[in-house]
């Protein structure tokens, strides 16, 4: 334990600092799980077709409605964790999870399974920040916090991942249902770890309170913004009712900052965003994820879809992404340890850009050869950002606000990945119906389906052509949303190594 640092609040006996490492793999694995939960049901888009009559709006929500709500929720989430002790709101989050993806495997319904993904990222919104604020006070030198955020980072990506890969199988061994029953035993062998594992640490009792009005208007806006761009392909994008909806978006978006402002206590502290690295970190992360987990939504329909593949062969497929994330966030140490944050952000989201760019030549006749370089580049890319800017936050977040830091680096992944399936989804839609004109039936996941039916033959020719002509356009959308963010990181991340002012290893 580091001498000049207090023994953290109700500290178990034999453990916590004294086995800093086994402590982090708990946490890092709760945090694979949560990122596994994000994409798991990914690749179930036929089956749940079949069995629930879902639409595209619907199979958005699904996939969407866990991102959203622990999006939304991760801010107010993480002062809570602050006050209340950040393993109690590791093990509760964990606790829920489970519960709630028990009901998930049961629900009859299209209705019920978005409730149920909506509940599972309540009880992620308590788990996130506590994952990270614990590993940031488990290792207070600077070295050793960057070896087990790169993890940590890892590990959350990886398991977004590798979720179609898990889903997968489970779908074609089991049913869709399985993506929700694996949570209970995962949950449940976590939740027994960490009181062994892992330390409690808090803030003072009272130091945090919860701003509801702030979580009200937080929510309420970015529920109308993603409902609004879900909507826009069926309903039309100048419908009266969708411009009404990204109406009250900016609204309600524009009076949570207003509030915030005024807030004796502020669920997002608006003086913590004028530090460089917080909010240009937290921009990174949100436009790298928006990018990033909108083309993997893109992809397992475009593998099921075009190239013919099963279920459980699309997320094999996507296996490479995560591999060249996992040596991204290696590659981020050195980089970092000698560069600072601003390099390999930028190097990264360069490398992101590329790859998108490399998807954007996709045609009909393109085989998975181009698949794998846009999932290597884009990995090795995502990787590098996921580390560094995770990093530039939490270094720029004074230690004893570790909860309230990890809330903003998660809540703005998590939003960026709701609104990358959200806008990719919905652009994808728009341009396979225009193409193919009417009677395409203005839902993009049905003529996968089908093909998934005819036993993975793909789609007709000009469906195909259609098809393939939509997620080109997905890819331009998110090379230009990843370059934006190239040039936020070059011009506003401080160059250079910042100084180191809390030990070494």
């Amino acid at each position: 334990m580091d001498p000049e640092r207090p023994a953290p609040r109700d500290a178990p006996p034999g453990g916590g600092h004294r086995w800093p490492r086994a402590a982090t793999a708990v946490l890092c694995l709760g945090f694979f799980v949560l990122g596994m939960d994000v994409t798991v049901l990914n690749v179930a888009v036929p089956a749940l077709q079949r069995d629930l009559g879902a639409d595209l709006a619907q199979i958005q929500w699904i996939v969407d409605g866990y991102a959203l709500t622990l999006g939304a929720a991760v801010l107010a989430a993480g002062g809570v964790t602050d006050r209340i002790g950040r393993r109690r709101s590791f093990v509760a989050g964990l606790a829920v999870c489970g519960a709630v993806s028990a009901l998930g495997a049961l629900a009859g319904s299209a209705g019920q399974l978005v409730a149920a993904r909506c509940g599972m990222g309540l009880g992620a919104a308590l788990l996130m920040p506590a994952t990270l604020s614990l590993i940031s006070n488990l290792h207070p030198a600077a070295a050793s916090r960057r070896r087990a955020i790169a993890a940590w980072a890892a590990a959350g990506a990886v398991g977004g991942l590798t979720g179609p890969v898990v889903g997968g199988f489970l779908v074609e061994e089991f049913s869709w249902r399985a993506g929700f029953w694996v949570n209970v035993p995962l949950t449940a062998v976590i939740i027994a770890l960490a009181p062994v594992l892992v330390p409690e640490s808090r803030t003072a009792p009272g130091a945090a309170r919860t701003d509801a009005a702030g979580l009200v208007l937080s929510a309420a806006g970015f529920l109308a913004l993603i409902w609004s761009v879900i909507e826009s392909p069926s309903r039309g994008w100048t419908d009266p009712v969708v411009l009404t909806g990204y109406g009250a978006a900016a609204v309600l978006l524009t009076c949570f900052v207003g509030w915030e402002r005024r807030s004796r206590h502020p669920m997002l502290p608006l003086s913590l965003l004028r530090d460089a690295r917080v909010s240009t970190g937290a921009a990174c992360l949100a436009l790298m994820s928006l990018a990033l987990f909108g083309a993997l939504f893109v992809l397992t329909l475009y593998l099921q879809g075009v190239q013919g593949c099963s279920p459980w062969q699309a997320g094999v497929r996507v296996l490479p992404l995560p591999a060249a994330l996992a040596v991204g966030a290696g590659a981020a140490l050195p980089l970092l340890a000698r560069f600072g944050e601003r390099l390999p952000v930028v190097l990264g989201l360069t490398l992101v850009t590329c790859a998108f760019a490399v998807q954007a030549g996709t045609r009909a006749g393109s085989g998975y050869g181009r698949v794998v370089v846009f999932e290597i580049v884009a990995g090795l890319g995502a990787g590098l950002v996921a580390c560094a800017a995770t990093e530039a936050v939490m270094g720029a977040v004074p230690r004893e606000r570790a909860g309230l830091g990890s809330a903003v680096n998660d809540a703005t992944r998590q939003l960026g990945a709701a609104l990358g399936v959200a806008v990719q989804g919905s652009v994808l839609s728009t341009v396979y119906t225009s193409r193919l004109g009417e009677g395409a039936g203005g839902a993009v996941p049905l003529p996968v389906a089908a093909a998934s039916a005819r036993g993975g033959g793909g789609l007709p020719a000009v469906a195909r052509e259609a098809f393939v002509a939509a997620v080109a356009t997905t890819a331009v959308t998110a090379a230009v949303v990843t370059l934006v963010a190239t040039t936020a990181a070059w011009y506003w991340l401080p160059a250079g190594a910042p100084a180191v002012a809390d030990g070494a290893d």
